[in-house]
C-alpha cells in the first residue's frame, strides 16, 4: 500500500511540473507574440507617415526621383513581406532609403524649414524611436522565452509540445558600417 502511495505522489509531482512549465512556456510564448505586434504597430505608422513625406519632398525635389522611387518601393516591399525575415529585411532596406531622403533634403533649405516636412519628420523620429525601443523589448522577450525553452526541465519536452526557438530582432549588416561625415 505504501508503495502505491508513493508512486501516485510522485507521478502527481512529475504531471504538477509538467502542466506548470507547459503554462509558463504559453505566457512567455504569448509575451514574444505581444511584443512583435508592438513592433508591427510602430512599423505600419512608419509606411503610413512615408506617403505624405514623399509627396511633401516631391514638390520640392522633382530631379531627386530615383530617392523617392528606392523608398516608396522599400515600402512596398515591408507590406508584402510574408514572413518575420523578409519583414525585418525590408524594414532594414527602408531605414536605408529614409536615411537617402534625409541626405537629399539637406540639399533643399526651403524644404527644411517647410512646415508640413518638419512635422512629418518629427513624427518620423518619434516613430523611430518607439520602433527601436519595441525592437529592445522583443530581443527581451525572446531571451527570457528561449531560455525557458531550453532550461531543464521544460527542454525535456518543450520541442514536442511545439515551443521552438524564436529569432532576435537583429540590425541590418550596413547598421555596423562607420558612417562617413564630410564637413
Amino acid at each position: 500500500m505504501p508503495s502505491i502511495l508513493i508512486i501516485a505522489v510522485v507521478v502527481t509531482l512529475i504531471v504538477l511540473v509538467v502542466v506548470l512549465t507547459y503554462n509558463k512556456l504559453v505566457k512567455l510564448r504569448n509575451r514574444v507574440d505581444n511584443a512583435w505586434s508592438q513592433i508591427d504597430v510602430q512599423l505600419q505608422r512608419r509606411l503610413d507617415l512615408i506617403p505624405n513625406l514623399v509627396e511633401t519632398v516631391k514638390g520640392y525635389t522633382a530631379h531627386e526621383k530615383e530617392t523617392l522611387e528606392k523608398l516608396t518601393i522599400a515600402r512596398a516591399n515591408c507590406i508584402n513581406a510574408n514572413s518575420a525575415s523578409e519583414r525585418v529585411e525590408a524594414e532594414n532596406q527602408l531605414t536605408a532609403g529614409l536615411g537617402q531622403l534625409f541626405s537629399v533634403v539637406e540639399s533643399y533649405p526651403e524644404l527644411k524649414s517647410n512646415t508640413n516636412f518638419l512635422a512629418l519628420q518629427g513624427e518620423l523620429s518619434s516613430t523611430e524611436d518607439k520602433v527601436s525601443y519595441m525592437r529592445q523589448s522583443y530581443n527581451d522577450t525572446v531571451m527570457r522565452f528561449n531560455n525557458a525553452i531550453q532550461s531543464f526541465p521544460a527542454v525535456l519536452f518543450a520541442g514536442t509540445m511545439g515551443f521552438e526557438e524564436r529569432s532576435l530582432f537583429e540590425a541590418a549588416e550596413s547598421a555596423s558600417a562607420v558612417p562617413k561625415i564630410k564637413f
